[in-house]
């Protein structure tokens, strides 16, 4: 067998990447040049399937209703507020914060709409549970003070309403309530 020289060895080497390139570059464009059509834009789901679970959310429009609302209660009260509400998950979708609530206010307010709807309860409820079982409040990110009340639909929760900065939990929850029924109006 012959050697190959150095000048025959980068040739070779050079055609050969090129090659490849030329391959990778086919694809892609090939990829990327295919009809929409051959890509399903819907999947039918068969919705008898007990493998699926169908789930309700609250729209950020009726969010921001609600947390106004909320507002408007404490306002109509001269309350100084932040109005929280969170999805099922417990993310934020609306924070209001009131002219002049104080700033512990926001953090609390999620953590109440927080603690609402992760146990379905309100909070004044779930700050009573804690004589029986005092560990519940180092899960993080709740608080188990009054102030938070959950959205529910058909018993389930949708979403959670904290309301924090009035001198009392039971006014934070009062208008933390009035978010709540706004939403069914």
């Amino acid at each position: 067998m012959k050697k190959m020289s150095l000048r025959a060895r980068v040739l070779t080497g050079a055609v050969a990447a090129a090659a490849l390139g030329a391959g990778t570059f086919g694809a892609v464009s090939a990829n990327a040049s295919a009809p929409a059509a051959a890509v399903p834009t819907t999947v039918a789901a068969d919705t008898a399937n007990r493998d699926l679970h169908q789930t309700t959310h609250l729209t950020a429009e009726a969010a921001v209703e609600a947390a106004r609302a909320a507002l408007q209660a404490a306002q109509d009260e001269n309350q100084r507020v932040t109005v929280a509400v969170v999805d099922r998950n417990g993310n934020t979708i609306v924070t209001l914060r009131g002219d002049g609530a104080g700033p512990q206010s926001y953090e609390s307010a999620q953590r109440k709409a927080f603690t609402a709807v992760s146990w379905n309860a309100p909070t004044s409820e779930l700050a009573k549970r804690l004589q029986q079982a005092p560990n519940l409040k180092d899960i993080p990110g709740t608080l188990f003070l009054a102030g938070g009340a959950p959205v529910q639909v058909k018993g389930a929760p949708v979403a959670g309403i904290g309301v924090a900065g009035a001198p009392s939990g039971d006014l934070d929850e009062k208008y933390a309530q009035a978010g709540v029924a706004a939403l069914g109006k």
